[in-house]
């Protein structure tokens, strides 16, 4: 643990990404302020009591990531990983809620700005998986509207990621939704 100017549970931890305790009687503004960051570090606040309006503040006054206080150690990993490769961490909820606005939002767009090819990169299956994700359905939803398991859908986005080199969901809505990234 490091402690610098009256922030405490502050932690470095591997290639520079920092992580940052927020209490519930913080603000986001005085504990991000308070870091000494160097440019190019990724700082994951956690939040002993987050929600989509405190996650929100944190993106914008530049975390790479926000995530609860008490995540389990593999979700911790998972995240360093993410944020470490350039990548921003959200709950669940609000990602979706982010591709559910951002798939309304660009599906405004006439279709033929929609189709930059990614479709024929993919098997039939991973378009529908793509499809419903890009819409903001969740892998249980589309488990169910598909007839296969969370497993197989997982898989199948494992497969389109790679395929079509992205590293998420909403990069994924973005692009099917017509933005190149």
């Amino acid at each position: 643990m490091v402690q610098r100017a009256g922030v405490r549970d502050v932690r470095f931890e591997g290639p520079g990404v920092i992580w940052c305790r927020l209490r519930s009687n913080e603000s986001v503004a005085g504990v991000l302020a308070a870091v000494d960051r160097v440019a190019g570090q990724p700082l994951v606040l956690l939040c002993d009591e987050p929600d989509e309006t405190l996650v929100m503040q944190a993106l914008a006054l530049g975390a790479a990531g926000c995530c609860n206080t008490h995540a389990a150690p593999d979700v911790l990993r998972q995240v360093a990983l993410v944020v470490s490769n350039g990548g921003l961490w959200v709950g669940q909820s609000l990602l979706r809620k982010l591709v559910g606005a951002t798939s309304h939002r660009l599906g405004q767009h006439p279709p033929e700005a929609k189709n930059d090819g990614w479709s024929a990169l993919l098997s039939e299956r991973e378009v529908q998986v793509a499809k419903l994700v890009a819409g903001g359905s969740s892998n249980r939803e589309i488990a169910e509207q598909l007839a296969i398991t969370e497993r197989t859908v997982k898989a199948h986005l494992t497969a389109i990621f790679e395929k079509l080199g992205l590293r998420d969901r909403l990069q994924l809505s973005l692009r099917i939704n017509g933005l190149k990234i």
